[in-house]
């Protein structure tokens, strides 16, 4: 028997095994494509040589690719980053999504000779689940030798693609691949061959053309489905010397035809101030990076937009219809180059079209003008140093809009600083939104003439802003006053948010915080007030819940609501004053209060932009069943939690509740033992009337 019971187990463990592996297939087999590239990194302080490997991979799923030594000394890694940079649920139908995730290998070698490293498994990704879906191979090729014309390691192309591409039948279109060498050299992209095992299915497809020499990709026409693309990227140097190459694959989907092939009516068309395709953007190291991309389409919805680019880049879509990518470049990227492509996609019913893809080249230097920017509730304080400076004339220095005096560079520069008070709400300042912040943007720029009102050259652009979270919890409570909270977003901006209590309807001056703990009989109103302090014209605050608890904690299990969703929720609430950044409002102390110590009050607050109908603020009262919207990006901030308190009820009134609630517990004891007793007696009857009728049977002589 035990015998038995051990093999079962061990079946049991091999059919789990097996049903794991099935799974790793199965989700491996959803390849969209992947690039490698390398970047030297020179002999480390152990003697050994460097180098830092960076891989794309796009699957169904949010995997990782993992490379083994395929040829030559593949050293050892030592440090290993990896994170997702995009993902999107616009995929073909038979996969519905994919996600795209980096993985950065630093390697240490022995000698810097050539080696080659591969990925590969089953299977790419197909149009519909009958059609063939060949496996796929990632080979790179990396060699960090010494340049005969430069004297220093070599490095990689850059390149880098959208995940996924896809465009209508009926549509021709050419596709720039970004490919950018850093040191100099040609680049060119061809498809890869069989027997160099640079890919699997190492085919070519019908309607589509590879110019070699400039890497573009022509789309004219072919049949809706799904094309994978195995191509290699090969750098020539101006030179006599021989180099290796790097992979890069993707995959193409062919969609229905469209009304029309016109970008801007249903295809989407990439509008200022998008850059261009192509263009380089300097980037200092730890200064976040900002691009905008603004995209348009008559007949169709702006959904999403999708991108790659380097590890940790992030995306975030306003309320004005535009998308911007984020990045932050770290000590480590200094002076190398990053690209980043993207497309926006949009929906017209149930298609799906994307844009033309454009690519820029993100170039990393180190820090070179040194600025401070210090966010107050109101105003941004931004200090430059000028020694790190260029050489120029500091009363040509100006911000967006200087036409107002507060907004002069002179009134509080130094001899070494030049030193700008802006107010958020003027001197040219723009207000975003995305889905956690209000950004308020400026910059400092040159002009030829100080009192011309345009200006052709920027010798120094110096672009800054502030940063504050969107919504805020707020809490009053009545134990002891509580002071005001101040909320501090990230380390950039803060907004202060004041809960006080007040006498009466008037709310002239708030209860002397001496007086708490405050005492309230049952019936009797409480007067409370919940004020922005912020004096930026174009924002307002929205009080989106409230509720009553016996803890000052805003996840308590069961509070007593009394707004919710912007909804009110206690029929003896109401509301005196309902302002831009003010929200005065009264209830009833009632016998919930009785019922514990004390008493909070907590209210869930945020910030939106003044008069953009597309903020929670603009959108009031969403009962429970409405469908509320994802929140976009640029013009609410996040919740922030102050409180105030406690409350009690007047010891008669309280005593009067636990008295009640002492006899309720009283007759529901009764009740519960006269119960009992009564079931006890049944269960006595029942017993005795089953004993009574049972008889001795005789057994049968014999088993049937």
């Amino acid at each position: 028997m035990l015998r038995r019971r051990e093999r079962a187990v061990d079946i049991m463990a091999l059919t789990l095994l097996l049903l794991l592996m099935l799974v790793t297939l199965s989700s491996a087999s959803h390849f969209y494509g992947g690039v490698v590239t390398f970047t030297a990194k020179g002999l480390g302080s152990t003697g050994n040589y460097e180098v830092e490997v960076r891989s794309k991979a796009t699957f169904h799923g949010c995997q990782y690719q993992y490379f083994s030594c395929y040829s030559g000394n593949c050293g050892y890694n030592y440090q290993l980053d990896a994170g997702i940079i995009d993902s999107s649920s616009n995929g073909p139908v038979t996969a519905s999504s994919w996600c795209q995730t980096e993985t950065v290998t630093n390697k240490l070698l022995s000698t810097n000779t050539p080696f080659k490293t591969r990925a590969d498994s089953c299977c790419w990704i197909y149009y519909s689940s009958y059609s063939y879906s060949p496996s796929w191979s990632v080979l790179a090729s990396i060699d960090i030798g010494l340049r005969s014309d430069t004297n220093q390691p070599n490095n990689s192309p850059d390149i880098a693609i959208v995940p996924f591409l896809r465009v209508p039948q009926n549509c021709p279109r050419t596709y720039n691949l970004m490919t950018f060498d850093p040191d100099g050299d040609v680049v060119r992209c061809r498809y890869g061959h069989f027997a160099a095992a640079e890919c699997y299915d190492c085919r070519t497809h019908h309607g589509f053309s590879l110019n070699e020499a400039e890497c573009t990709l022509q789309f004219q026409s072919a049949s809706q489905g799904i094309y994978e693309f195995e191509l290699v990227v090969e750098d020539f140097p101006q030179q006599s010397i021989t180099l290796r190459y790097s992979d890069g694959s993707f995959v193409f989907q062919v969609d229905p035809p469209v009304s029309s092939c016109t970008e801007g009516l249903y295809l989407p068309k990439l509008v200022s101030p998008t850059p261009m395709d192509g263009e380089i953007i300097p980037v200092q190291v730890g200064k976040e990076l900002d691009i905008t991309v603004k995209a348009e389409a008559q007949y169709s919805t702006v959904d999403q937009i999708i991108l790659t680019g380097p590890l940790n880049i992030s995306k975030h879509h306003t309320t004005a219809g535009e998308f911007h990518l984020r990045w932050t470049p770290i000590p480590a990227n200094n002076g190398l180059y990053f690209p980043i492509c993207f497309a926006v996609e949009v929906k017209h019913g149930s298609s799906v079209h994307q844009s033309e893809m454009r690519c820029v080249l993100v170039n990393v230097t180190d820090e070179l003008v040194n600025t401070v920017v210090t966010c107050l509730e109101s105003s941004m304080i931004v200090e430059v140093e000028k020694a790190t400076l260029p050489p120029l004339h500091y009363d040509h220095l100006r911000l967006s809009d200087p036409s107002n005096t507060v907004c002069s560079l002179q009134t509080h520069s130094n001899s070494t600083h030049v030193v700008a008070i802006i107010p958020l709400n003027a001197c040219g300042t723009d207000i975003e939104e995305d889905d956690d912040d209000l950004l308020f943007k400026n910059e400092i720029t040159t002009v030829d003439d100080p009192t011309a009102i345009i200006t052709r050259r920027h010798q120094v652009e110096i672009k800054f802003f502030c940063q504050y979270a969107k919504r805020g919890n707020v809490s009053l409570s009545f134990s002891a006053h509580r002071e005001n909270v101040t909320v501090w977003d990230k380390g950039f901006g803060t907004f202060t948010y004041v809960f006080e209590i007040f006498p009466d309807s008037q709310f002239v001056s708030r209860i002397d915080p001496r007086s708490y703990p405050l005492e309230y009989d049952v019936g009797q109103r409480i007067y409370m007030e919940i004020q922005a302090m912020t004096t930026v014209n174009n924002t307002e605050m929205f009080v989106e819940s409230c509720s009553a608890a016996p803890y000052d904690n805003p996840n308590y299990h069961s509070p007593y609501l009394l707004i919710q969703n912007g909804c009110i929720k206690d029929p003896t609430l109401v509301v005196h004053q309902s302002q831009a950044r003010l929200y005065a409002f009264s209830i009833e102390a009632f016998k919930f209060i009785g019922l514990h110590d004390q008493v909070y009050i907590g209210c869930s607050v945020l910030m939106c932009e003044a008069g953009n109908p597309n903020t929670r603020c603009s959108h009031g009262c969403l009962p429970s069943g409405a469908h509320r919207r994802r929140r976009e990006a640029a013009i609410e901030t996040g919740v922030h939690y102050v409180s105030q308190g406690p409350v009690k009820l007047r010891n008669s009134e309280r005593d009067g509740a636990g008295l009640a609630l002492n006899l309720n517990m009283n007759l529901v004891f009764i009740a519960g033992c006269a119960l009992a007793t009564v079931g006890m007696i049944c269960g006595l009857i029942f017993y005795k009337s089953r004993k009574s009728t049972m008889r001795y049977q005789p057994l049968p002589l014999q088993e049937s």
